[in-house]
């Protein structure tokens, strides 16, 4: 019997015996966390027997996806549809009692990664699964996730985010496969009558990795891939002798020490202690997977010369490239190549996608850091930098400042991307004029030279999750007016063209839009007690909170629409409601500024008399899946107005148009593309393109002069110095603006 002939009695049969057997309670003494955990282990083993046929007939070549976050948020409702049983979990649900949007809403999301990077990760994965392509991702499996974003007196507060408690249903352990990594200790060499040298590391520090998997089912109940996650223990687990002597917490260290590093998602690194962890937690990730993927190989191949032929890793931005130099430790260390073979398997079969285009945002480690905690890794750079360098000089046109540009180890550092570039046989961007940038700009003297290597692959969505899922009174018109096929094939949805001017869907698709505004203000009103307007249009910037985003000149626009309305109070205005969703990086102080901003300029709109009716400012309180999973299918403009040329690609515009809003943006990243699809019926753009930004730089960029001479700006600037109604200065702000270069170009 397939998944999808599963019957609601069938169901709801299996959910009794399943909180009698794990929770020794009845369907009527359950509460909502139970039910839905029951449900979780049900399905779970549903996914455990279709991967157990999945394995019978792996194809010959198989795809592993490294990335430090998966954003998978809440997978009760997801697994379900694919594996065809929502509808008969839904009615087994309320055969005992229960509302189906109750249970769903008892699973946290999981907390496994922040920001669009994860997303993407999440959506291949599921996408993977529906076209059966054999996949496996890696990860780490973190305690706390990122964290939970509070706003206290207007200021973000970062909260322990405790997801697992209710979430570990979904993971399997995998204790048999667990791995150990080596930090720190003395590489002992010696050489053979051949004249071949060899290592060992001695005196090191152990810790064990322990993988949890998750299983993601594909659309259709067909295939099932796993999502490796990896959880940092100690090999001892108590010190006794300390213990007994009373010694209690120093008993512990160890366990502590190993446990931190799957403790939370990116934990801040300003100061040597933050570095050090982010480190370990890269190289443990590595370590683990590389181990696994050759061991695997082993098994099922036999010799690891033949890695490439039947293994893809792709690594999702740099904080995998540790896989490189540790794939060349185990072949050279482990299997006895040397070192040209090694480098010719590892180079055949590791990709990367890069993920920006800001210089300083590529990722760079602390020559000493590593050398000091990964000593034999830190031999393996150096000597992939010495032949990198010595290829360089001998083909590069660009003499010593290319050599200088593209070397992996300069000035103390050691540069990830440049690692990268070396040791992959593919460099992915993740739109066409983000491609465009990497081959052209960035990585210019690269790409002259192995041109064959750039490509890019526009970011894409899972729309069955971002559009069925989500808008479920959408996808019924949907399949309503061009049938299903859509599901599998998103192209089938120009179909839709038909209807443009079909006065009778336009009207249905108002009342969809108007019934999801409402959902949307009734959840806020919940969460945060504050009562949209849902009458007014509604204007959405939800996005991680970052600078280059540009989301201090969404709200440098509503202090100008609120002057507007003071001066003239009758003025025609359509009512307006901005919502912002995004949470700032624990250690990036302008960010969280710019939130507290945010947040006064929301309060101020609201005591203002001028603006009651007509102006609305919201800053959702701990943005996630689950919260944008309600706020894309009530959106109707869409911000994506990063600077031009620094949006990679963007994932939200698209998941924010499916469901029908409109988008104002700058050309930058998937805009370009959407817009060359769409044009100016759906795409509203404005600003500089990147090459016109890129003039204007070059020419001279003078933001006061600009705002010198435009009285509007220097009256919204001059406002956010002295401080709206709550007092606050954000002169540090104005002056990042106007004497600080404004490097994003508001």
């Amino acid at each position: 019997m397939t998944t999808g002939q599963i019957s609601k009695d069938e169901l709801r049969c299996a959910l009794e015996d399943k909180l009698c057997a794990v929770f020794s309670v009845t369907s009527a003494e359950a509460t909502d966390e139970q039910i839905f955990r029951a449900a979780a282990i049900l399905i779970r083993e549903l996914m455990s027997r279709l991967l157990a046929v999945d394995r019978e007939e792996r194809p010959a070549r198989e795809v592993h996806y490294l990335s430090m976050e998966f954003l998978m948020g809440r997978s009760l409702m997801k697994n379900a549809y694919n594996l065809g049983i929502g509808e008969a979990l839904t009615e087994a649900l309320a055969d005992m009692g229960r509302s189906a949007g109750d249970i769903f809403e008892a699973e946290p999301d999981a907390g496994l990664g922040n920001g669009g990077l994860g997303r993407l990760a999440a959506c291949y994965m599921d996408s993977m699964a529906t076209e059966g392509i054999a996949a496996t991702g890696y990860c780490l499996c973190y305690e706390l996730g990122i964290f939970r974003q509070r706003i206290e007196d207007g200021r973000q507060v970062e909260d322990a985010d405790n997801w697992r408690i209710a979430a570990d249903s979904w993971l399997v352990p995998r204790d048999e496969d667990t791995c150990e990594i080596r930090f720190g200790g003395r590489i002992e060499e010696r050489w053979d009558y051949s004249g071949n040298r060899h290592v060992k590391l001695k005196d090191y520090t152990a810790v064990l990795a322990v993988p949890r998997d998750m299983l993601i089912a594909g659309y259709g109940g067909n295939h099932v891939n796993t999502l490796r996650l990896w959880e940092a223990h100690s090999p001892n687990y108590l010190d006794m002798p300390r213990f007994s002597e009373g010694e209690y917490l120093k008993s512990l260290e160890q366990r502590m020490l190993a446990e931190v590093i799957t403790k939370v998602l990116y934990p801040a690194d300003d100061h040597i202690e933050g570095k050090t962890l982010r480190l370990k937690q890269q190289y443990f990730f590595l370590s683990a997977t590389a181990q696994t993927i050759l061991r695997e190989h082993r098994k099922r191949w036999g010799d690891a010369r033949s890695l490439a032929e039947h293994h893809v890793i792709h690594i999702n931005d740099t904080h995998p490239a540790l896989m490189i130099p540790e794939l060349m430790r185990i072949l050279m260390d482990e299997d006895g190549l040397g070192w040209d073979e090694a480098w010719e398997i590892v180079s055949g079969c590791v990709a990367y996608t890069n993920h920006t285009v800001m210089q300083e945002a590529l990722e760079s480690w602390p020559q000493a850091l590593v050398q000091s905690l990964l000593p034999r890794i830190f031999e393996i750079i150096s000597e992939i930098d010495r032949r990198w360098r010595r290829v360089l000089a001998e083909k590069s046109e660009g003499g010593p400042a290319s050599e200088a540009r593209n070397a992996i180890m300069a000035d103390g550092m050691i540069r990830m991307a440049n690692l990268c570039l070396a040791g992959c046989f593919m460099i992915n961007g993740v739109s066409a004029i983000h491609g465009r940038i990497l081959k052209n700009g960035l990585f210019a003297d690269v790409s002259a030279l192995w041109p064959e290597k750039f490509t890019y692959v526009t970011n894409g969505i899972d729309h069955r999750r971002w559009l069925s899922q989500i808008n479920p009174r959408l996808d019924r018109l949907l399949r309503e007016l061009i049938g299903d096929g859509f599901i599998r094939k998103p192209e089938e949805l120009c179909k839709l063209r038909s209807f443009e001017d079909d006065k009778e869907v336009l009207l249905r698709l108002e009342e969809i839009k108007a019934f999801n505004k409402l959902a949307l203000a009734d959840f806020v009103y919940n969460a945060q007690g504050v009562a949209l307007d849902a009458s007014a249009m509604f204007d959405v910037q939800a996005k991680r909170l970052h600078e280059y985003k540009r989301q201090l000149l969404c709200a440098m626009l509503i202090a100008h629409l609120q002057d507007r309305l003071r001066d003239d109070p009758g003025m025609d205005f359509m009512p307006r409601t901005f919502i912002f969703g995004a949470k700032a990086a624990a250690g990036y102080q302008t960010a969280k500024r710019i939130i507290e901003l945010i947040c006064s300029l929301a309060a101020d709109v609201a005591a203002d008399p001028a603006c009651r009716g007509k102006l609305q400012v919201v800053f959702l309180e701990n943005y996630r899946v689950s919260v944008a999973e309600r706020l894309m299918p009530a959106a109707q403009v869409s911000e994506q107005i990063s600077t031009a040329g620094m949006e990679a690609s963007g994932t939200g515009n698209m998941k924010l148009m499916m469901n029908g809003a409109v988008t104002i943006g700058t050309l930058d990243g998937a805009n370009v593309e959407m817009y060359e699809r769409l044009g100016d019926d759906s795409m509203f753009l404005f600003g500089l393109h990147a090459d016109q930004v890129a003039a204007v730089r070059k020419a001279g960029y003078a933001p006061r002069a600009i705002a010198d001479s435009d009285p509007r700006i220097r009256r919204v600037l001059q406002r956010f110095s002295q401080g709206m109604a709550d007092g606050r200065p954000y002169d540090d702000l104005v002056s990042m603006l106007l004497d600080g270069g404004d490097p994003y170009m508001l």
